[in-house]
């Protein structure tokens, strides 16, 4: 612990893998060689042992209770990320008689779609394309067809820093990608069937999609896949049916005690809030130094993304941030541009110390 507290911590904007609450790593470092006294690490213990076990059950009770999770819906630990589920969701819940609806709101909806017409019918609902992905649509907007089993949204879209202010309206059930605001602010279950996200975003290290699905829907998911890709064996077997990545699980736990700690998923979205805000507000006082290209009613509260009057600047920028302790402001390769991620660990103060320096680059530049 010493050592780790004595080293300089960076900032970290990265879009994932992502930066994770000290406090949580620290007391993962604590007991890595000997856990708890047992003389090894939890990575190496069975993932059958009571010390195990009584991290993925309270793993399990945490989501539940953190996120608000109704008694009718289960939670599962899958591996294969988010990614995974773009697949397992057409296999596990459309019928040859259904369809799947896809909102293309920017380039993790396309992959969405594009794994789920693989195995089913699913069709466009709404494409973003015309726009440049700069907005989410409104519930008018959407065309969905007869015999639409769920329509699938992208709540946040990573890459294009936008998200759905206010989720839509329709008389279908949705499914949601919630990766990159995954646990950021209350959601109303009522709407949705299904609800995933990759943990490396804002819960832990990469390894693990976490799935909340309605326990109605189990009962009559798909049985004719293979085993590791049906959730009602997930959920019978409680997340348990191979060796799961106890690691990722592990600090999951951890991440998920420091959030209950702090005062919760109500205390997470003030503090998303509060990042936000600082960035926007000086972004928009920039007098166009800084421009943030999207719709300011669908602005995402983790990715914020915003150009500079040049890429030879943003350039500059980015090379002088790393030097100043600022990791990971490069936007992503397919649109350019820098990015600033804020996920639920990323301290105010690395917000307001960024903003600090984005003020100083442009007086010198």
């Amino acid at each position: 612990m010493d050592t780790m507290t004595k080293t300089k911590r960076v900032y970290n904007f990265g879009a994932g893998p992502c930066t994770l609450p000290l406090e949580a790593l620290e007391e993962a470092q604590k007991e890595l060689v000997s856990f708890k006294g047992a003389g090894m690490s939890i990575i190496e213990m069975s993932h059958r042992s009571k010390e195990y076990d009584a991290i993925h059950q309270e793993t399990l009770a945490l989501l539940k209770e953190i996120y608000g999770a109704p008694a009718d819906f289960d939670v599962l630990i899958v591996q294969g990320g988010a990614t995974l589920q773009f697949s397992m969701l057409p296999m596990n819940l459309l019928a040859p008689d259904k369809k799947g609806a896809y909102v293309v709101s920017g380039t993790w909806a396309k992959k969405a779609l594009k794994d789920a017409q693989i195995y089913a019918n699913a069709y466009t609902a709404w494409d973003g394309k015309s726009e440049n992905y700069t907005r989410m649509p409104s519930t008018n907007e959407l065309k969905l067809e007869e015999g639409t089993r769920y329509l699938h949204i992208t709540s946040n879209e990573t890459i294009g820093g936008i998200r759905f202010t206010d989720f839509p309206d329709v008389n279908v059930p949705m499914v949601a990608d919630m990766s990159s605001d995954f646990m950021s602010r209350a959601i109303p279950w009522e709407k949705f069937d299904v609800v995933y996200g990759g943990a490396q975003k804002n819960l832990g290290p990469a390894g693990a999609a976490i799935v909340f699905i309605r326990k109605s829907v189990l009962e009559h998911t798909n049985k004719n896949v293979g085993a590791y890709l049906r959730y009602d064996i997930h959920s019978e077997k409680e997340s348990l049916y191979n060796t799961p990545p106890v690691f990722t699980i592990h600090m999951i736990n951890l991440v998920l005690k420091w959030v209950k700690s702090i005062g919760g998923l109500a205390a997470i979205e003030k503090r998303a809030e509060k990042r936000a805000a600082i960035l926007y507000n000086y972004i928009d006082a920039s007098n166009g130094y800084y421009n943030c290209p999207v719709n300011k009613a669908n602005r995402s509260m983790m990715n914020i993304v915003f150009r500079l009057p040049s890429e030879e600047l943003e350039a500059k920028f980015i090379a002088e941030s790393k030097v100043a302790g600022f990791i990971g402001l490069k936007g992503h390769r397919s649109v350019g541009g820098c990015r600033a991620s804020c996920y639920n660990a990323l301290p105010i103060e690395g917000v307001e110390a960024l903003v600090s320096f984005m003020d100083t680059f442009k007086k010198a530049n």
